[in-house]
Order: structure tokens, then C-alpha cells, then sequence
């Protein structure tokens, strides 16, 4: 399965620049990469502890491409730093992460785990491994283009959504994640519930959750400096 999803990867490359750039009729736009662009999020997270035991905080954060280089496969990288604020006016640094465009997928690294979070072109009923350049086990995305779509007040017209899972036995978890990029200006929503619940006998199937981490990021505003 993994030799035929990095054959799928390869054979769509077609079309793509030597100096890891292209086209954007290969819809590298819904993704744009470029040095000094950023992009500002508003972020509503729940982290629950235990049973009734949970807390809720809302921030910021920002991402910024500060910095490109190539790698040893000749691909280009950009390095992205990640600050975190609690009222947008000081920010403190809280992560880096890196953006590439391979074999016509998004890869993004973090942490020494490297996933595939979008591939190109966007389009209805694509699926892929996500994993498909670690060792971890298969956990398959898809995506769907959709209409006009909101995002605190922003309507933007050319969407792809991907579902990265969608499960919930309402006995012992839930998870429940998806990306929306938009052409031209790239992630502009994140969605993560990941919950486990209660499973005693004395609880089981009563969706009481036992502990998990739900956030939400909306974009709300980007450009280049």
C-alpha cells in the first residue's frame, strides 16, 4: 500500500519546476510559500483532565515563513516559526515547524514527524497516507472541494477541506479532525477533537468524557510583511 501511495505521489509530480516551485494551476496556492508570509489565528482550546474537570482558554497564535534553504534532495524548505500570544500586542515563541512541496504533496514537519497534511491538486475524492513519510501506522486523509465557505466574517470561494477522521463510537472516544485551506491564502481553519470517554461499567456509553484535548483555529488575518 505505501509503495502505491509513493507512487501516486511521484507520478503527479508532472509539471513541477527544478527549483521546487510551480505552477499554480497544480494548486500549490491553496498552500502559498513564500519568505515574510504569516499568517494569525484565533485559538479556542478545551484540555480535559478528568471526569467534570476540564478548562478552557482562548489565544493567539502566528506563523511566519522566516526563512528558506534547500535540502540535501535539492527540495526547497521553509522554516516556520510559530508565537503564541494572549492578546495579540506580545508574543512569545512557542514552536517551529517546516513547509515543502514534494512529489506534488505538502509536507510538514514537526518534531522530527513528517506528515503530508494536503497533496496537489485539490480535488473531490483524493485520498492519502498522511504517514506516508514516517514510520508510523497508515492513517489515510481525504479531500473535498466545497462552495463558499465563512471563516470569522471572510468568505472565501475556493475551498478544499481535508478530513483527517471522522470517528466516534460513542462508547470510547472520539476523534474528530479536518483542515480547510482556501485558494490564495492557504490554512484558514483547524479542527482537533480527540476524546476518550469513560468506559467503567458504572459509565460505559455515556459519553462522560475522561480526558482529551479539543482545539479550534480560525484565521484571522495573513498577508506578508
Amino acid at each position: 500500500m505505501r509503495k502505491f501511495l509513493h507512487y501516486f505521489l511521484f507520478i503527479v509530480i508532472t509539471g513541477c519546476q527544478s527549483d521546487g516551485t510551480a505552477p499554480t494551476e497544480l494548486g500549490h496556492d491553496y498552500m502559498p510559500l513564500q519568505v515574510s508570509r504569516f499568517w494569525v489565528y484565533a485559538v479556542e482550546e478545551t484540555v480535559y483532565f478528568g471526569e467534570g474537570d476540564s478548562e478552557t482558554s482562548t489565544f493567539y497564535y502566528r506563523d511566519i515563513i522566516a526563512d528558506s534553504y534547500i535540502d540535501e534532495e535539492g527540495v526547497l524548505v521553509y522554516r516556520v516559526i510559530r508565537e503564541k500570544s494572549d492578546d495579540q500586542s506580545t508574543w512569545l515563541d512557542h514552536s517551529v515547524y517546516t513547509l515543502q512541496v514534494k512529489k506534488s504533496a505538502l509536507l510538514r514537519s514537526s518534531e522530527n514527524i513528517t506528515t503530508v497534511p494536503l497533496v496537489f491538486p485539490p480535488s473531490v475524492q483524493k485520498s492519502w497516507d498522511s504517514n506516508v513519510y514516517n514510520s508510523q501506522a497508515e492513517d489515510l486523509y481525504s479531500s473535498e472541494q466545497t462552495g463558499a465557505y465563512e471563516v470569522n466574517g471572510n468568505t472565501y470561494q475556493a475551498v478544499v477541506k481535508v478530513l483527517q477522521e471522522k470517528e466516534d463510537d460513542q462508547i470510547t472516544i472520539r476523534d474528530n479532525r479536518y483542515e480547510i485551506y482556501a485558494k490564495g491564502v492557504g490554512l484558514v481553519e483547524q479542527y482537533s477533537e480527540n476524546l476518550t470517554y469513560c468506559s467503567r461499567n458504572d459509565c460505559l456509553g455515556e459519553q462522560i468524557i475522561e480526558n482529551g484535548r479539543l482545539s479550534h483555529l480560525k484565521l484571522i488575518n495573513n498577508g506578508q510583511y
